[in-house]
């Protein structure tokens, strides 16, 4: 399959300028890039797209320019958004840009070594190249090479002018000129002849195609992946209005995969293509079986542990399917919590309620982790059989457990078939 049909076929092909950038994608010798302005100290899902499209192209041997927008983020891009946004302090620009520099690193470098592949990459900040630019070298060089008029009929603009109640400030106005000197720049210094980018951002790369043909005459390209939205039309890297980052520290690994195994039967195949590096075969067969029993949610399962996997790692990845295990699935819970290391023990525990041990007797215990409400409702549990401890029957109301801590660390305590609750030692 030629590289253009895969890309399509994945869903990763919105709007292209000119078809004839994908004949030399196929020689794998190309370089291109995708900007990320750096609004919080993480990439979030919103970003992963264009990762993934990058990565694609990665796989197919030609060379990603990460760029990391240090100047671009202190203009703002206007595009769809109805005002002006809030300014961030140098300091914690520079802390951002760290950031998603290190996660760049990290990530791409774990997806290099488990495809077995080179991913020539390199990561850029857009900074660097206006050091010595001065506003009239800057004017001189970009601006008269672009008429008011043509900036005004971008929709990201039009769209902040036409409605009285909206207003674009001066800086926000340049933005698209500052993306544009930047793909100029990195076909003119680096070889770049391709600009991906959403959807919403076709105005800003035709505005850097079109200033590098005319200051150099040089044919470049882009291309624009779509909107992604779940099946009821929402913006699918929002969880609860929130955005799920791909930093652990600020969204967990496990928060990621819950998210995925929540996704809408509909959009399964979708985001396996989009979001994961299976092959299309595998997805087909995949969503073969997922159709026969839905219910078992084979794709979800399989949806969130390589999203995981390709953001955090194997091992993340499979804690979190253990946890998604313990809490919803109907394998044995003790012997998944006696298979975990200590530090998938304690990794455990920031992802479920427990609580710790303070000496309570057998029916204190599940009183005080609200299985039962009162010593006459916790007696009438043991009377019929529904009080049990490590997935053994309690007959005997006075029973001492204090031997049955597993490893000395933890019980299972349960009552009927699938309240469970995790006692700490």
């Amino acid at each position: 399959m030629q590289l253009q049909q895969y890309l399509q076929e994945r869903g990763y092909l919105y709007q292209c300028s000119n078809d004839d950038i994908f004949e030399k994608l196929e020689q794998g010798t190309e370089k291109f890039y995708v900007g990320f302005d750096p609004t919080a100290d993480s990439l979030h899902m919103g970003n992963f797209i264009g990762f993934m499209t990058a990565v694609q192209l990665m796989l197919a041997g030609n060379k990603y320019y990460a760029l990391v927008g240090g100047a671009t983020w202190m203009v703002w891009d206007p595009g769809w958004k109805d005002s002006e946004r809030t300014f961030l302090d140098e300091e914690t620009l520079s802390n951002n840009v760290a950031a998603i520099w290190n996660q760049f690193n990290s990530i791409l470098k774990r997806l290099s070594e488990n495809t077995g592949k080179k991913l020539d990459f390199e990561i850029v900040n857009n900074l660097d190249f206006y050091q010595g630019v001065s506003y009239l070298d800057f004017l001189r060089e970009v601006w008269k090479f672009h008429t008011v008029n043509q900036m005004m009929s971008k929709d990201t603009v039009k769209t902040r002018i036409e409605d009285p109640s909206k207003s674009i400030s001066y800086t926000e106005f340049s933005y698209m000129l500052l993306q544009g000197f930047d793909y100029y720049y990195l076909h003119k210094n680096m070889g770049v002849n391709l600009q991906m980018g959403g959807q919403d951002q076709w105005g800003n790369l035709v505005t850097g195609i079109e200033l590098i043909r005319k200051k150099t005459e040089d044919e470049t390209y882009c291309f624009t992946w779509p909107l992604i939205t779940d099946a009821s039309g929402k913006k699918f890297w929002k969880s609860e209005g929130n955005a799920l980052f791909l930093d652990r520290n600020k969204t967990t690994p496990y928060a990621i995969f819950q998210y995925f195994m929540n996704s809408e039967d509909a959009d399964i195949e979708r985001y396996l293509k989009l979001l994961t590096l299976l092959e299309l075969e595998e997805i087909a067969d995949i969503i073969k079986e997922h159709n026969e029993s839905p219910e078992k949610r084979i794709g979800q399962k399989r949806l969130a542990f390589e999203v995981v996997n390709i953001i955090h790692g194997e091992q993340d990845a499979k804690f979190s399917a253990n946890v998604t295990e313990f809490l919803f699935g109907s394998e044995d819970k003790l012997e998944l919590l006696k298979s975990l290391s200590d530090s998938e023990f304690d990794m455990f525990f920031t992802e479920i309620w427990w609580m710790q041990y303070a000496g309570q007797n057998l029916f204190g215990l599940f009183i005080d982790t609200d299985l039962e409400k009162s010593g006459s409702s916790a007696r009438q549990t043991l009377l019929w059989g529904g009080m049990f401890i490590n997935e053994v029957k309690i007959e005997d109301g006075h029973y001492d457990f204090s031997g049955d801590f597993i490893d000395d660390r933890f019980l299972l305590i349960r009552k009927g078939k699938k309240n469970y609750r995790i006692i700490k030692k």
